[in-house]
């Protein structure tokens, strides 16, 4: 099955809220890899690397997030994966 990569910002109330934990949890859950953090304008960035079906949830599910969280807008760019990530961590 081919890897693809999944680069997503997105905005709304998504910082202080367990957003990056909760994208965390997900995205291994989904055996995806890649990152996420906060950005310095109260947006959240994440990369993801895996299958397209995983790689759907988690957008689907970054749509809601945590239930503290309200999500106002999601700008995604889907790619070819790169393979440089061994695990999904927070940054």
């Amino acid at each position: 099955m081919s890897q693809n990569r999944m680069h997503l910002f997105i905005s709304g109330r998504v910082q202080g809220v367990y957003f990056r934990a909760s994208v965390r949890q997900r995205a291994m859950q989904l055996n995806l890899t890649g990152w996420v953090r906060n950005l310095h304008d109260g947006r959240v960035e994440l990369v993801a690397e895996g299958s397209d079906p995983s790689l759907q949830e988690l957008f689907e599910w970054c749509k809601v997030g945590p239930p503290e969280a309200s999500v106002n807008s999601l700008d995604a760019d889907f790619e070819d994966s790169s393979g440089e990530f061994s695990s999904f961590g927070i940054r």
